[in-house]
């Protein structure tokens, strides 16, 4: 399947209804000095999204979902699987995949979601649960499951945002838990991949590509060696930006990056104050809306 084809199951189940913050959302925006790189989250700080993340963080009934791709993609459901949950085996899978990684030490672990799909499609077949006559595209699989459970729009004010950082020479980079649909996030709504709109290829941080996920500071950790690496910052210099307390604002932190909490997003947004790690986390500026970046900024970094 072409990637026009991806783009437009992306763009066509986009999400609907308007992005809004939180009723008891404010802004907190200090000028933050000496700032020459902003790291963005993608799920709820960049894109708007269904779940507020990729759809791997739930567990919720999506069965229907599931054998809806299937049938879509000429892949017949038997009666073996008449009394059968479906996603119930995705997540099965998932939960081994992650297991065998945190048997070797990885403490959240990552899948990388077309491996658990080809296993899947595997299982499902071997058991007699499925059949089919034509080749599977497991890409293809992915993105249109992905798309059905989990619609996205890019943010408010995402693209003249984005221009305007660059327009004052600000590095951008990405850390996020994600998988090999998530780039395409960017050319499917906003017509330029990530490199054409100023993120660093070469510092962005992608969970499933490292099997490791957020709230791992081995992602905020690699990305800061990346941004010194490639552009001689120090964490300090650097302001990351997240909609997720836990998952965001506190490993970020730990490594010593700036940072500010998004709240423009009324799905996505995580406080989590019930949380040990966030009690007393404090980030050093609150978001409602992307372009409030600019505000936190200097004028020109000359």
């Amino acid at each position: 399947m072409t990637t026009s084809h991806w783009f437009a199951l992306i763009t066509d189940r986009r999400q609907s209804g308007p992005v809004t913050p939180p009723a008891d959302a404010s802004p907190r925006l200090p000028e933050l000095s000496d700032i020459r790189a902003v790291v963005c989250d993608v799920y709820g700080t960049l894109f708007s999204s269904g779940v507020g993340d990729i759809s791997l963080a739930t567990e919720e009934n999506r069965d229907a979902a599931l054998r809806g791709v299937l049938a879509d993609n000429r892949i017949r459901v038997t009666r073996a699987a008449a009394k059968s949950r479906l996603d119930q085996s995705l997540h099965a899978i998932i939960h081994y995949q992650q297991s065998k990684l945190r048997a070797r030490g990885t403490e959240f672990p990552e899948v990388d979601i077309r491996s658990v799909w080809a296993e899947l499609i595997s299982e499902l077949a071997t058991s007699g649960q499925i059949e089919t006559d034509a080749a599977i595209d497991i890409d293809t699989l992915v993105i249109d499951y992905e798309t059905k459970v989990n619609p996205t729009q890019p943010m408010p004010g995402l693209t003249e945002t984005l221009a305007e950082l660059r327009a004052r020479g600000i590095i951008l980079s990405i850390i996020s838990n994600a998988q090999f649909y998530t780039p395409l996030l960017f050319e499917a709504f906003l017509e330029k991949n990530s490199a054409e709109l100023g993120f660093c290829s070469d510092c962005n941080v992608w969970s499933y590509q490292e099997l490791a996920g957020k709230p791992s500071q081995q992602l905020y950790r690699l990305a800061a060696e990346r941004l010194h690496a490639h552009h001689g910052l120090s964490p300090q210099q650097c302001l990351y930006i997240g909609n997720d307390m836990r998952n965001d604002i506190w490993p970020a932190q730990a490594i010593g990056f700036r940072t500010a909490l998004f709240a423009g997003d009324r799905l996505s947004l995580r406080r989590r104050p019930e949380h040990p790690a966030c009690s007393n986390l404090r980030p050093d500026a609150e978001l409602t809306q992307l372009a409030q970046i600019c505000q936190l900024l200097p004028a020109s970094l000359a």
